[in-house]
């Protein structure tokens, strides 16, 4: 059998790009069963309410939604569990001195295959206030009509 390469998007987490401002990312492994990596080599999984947090010196995922396996026996897994982050332990004291500071938190941005093996892209992040939310709709929106216009006038000209 050969060997997966490459990057496989499993499940994105949109709205927290829309809810936060990111500030930093981090890619880490996570600890996880056999109907857990079978349920999401299948594409199925959920990241919007999953939020990340370091305890005791370990960083740790929770309430991410990895459904269960349906071929899965007695051994399957619990779709909402707490599951352990992999990164090194000077990455989670970096993180973790920043998380500690006000209106910071961890937040799952995707959870992706990379070479074979489960990966989640963390991010530290602050939450945006309401009127944030609405600039950056704004911007979008002024960015989207500048790109059609653009390519209006190539149209019209070749």
């Amino acid at each position: 059998m050969a060997k997966e390469t490459g990057k496989k998007l499993v499940a994105q987490n949109k709205k927290a790009r829309h809810e936060y401002t990111i500030l930093d990312t981090y890619e880490c492994g996570m600890v996880l069963t056999g109907t857990e990596v079978k349920s999401l080599r299948e594409g199925r999984a959920n990241l919007v309410d999953g939020y990340a947090y370091i305890q005791g010196g370990e960083a740790w995922i929770d309430n991410v939604f990895i459904p269960e396996y349906t071929q899965g026996t007695w051994t399957n897994h619990s779709a909402r569990r707490k599951r352990k982050l992999l990164l090194h332990k000077m990455e989670i004291r970096k993180i973790e001195s920043k998380a500690k500071e006000t209106g910071h938190t961890l937040v799952p941005l995707s959870l992706y295959f990379k070479d074979g093996r489960a990966k989640l892209e963390i991010a530290l992040a602050v939450g945006k206030k309401l009127y944030d939310k609405r600039q950056t709709l704004r911007e979008r929106q002024d960015r989207r009509e500048s790109d059609r216009a653009v390519a209006a006038a190539r149209r019209r000209q070749g």
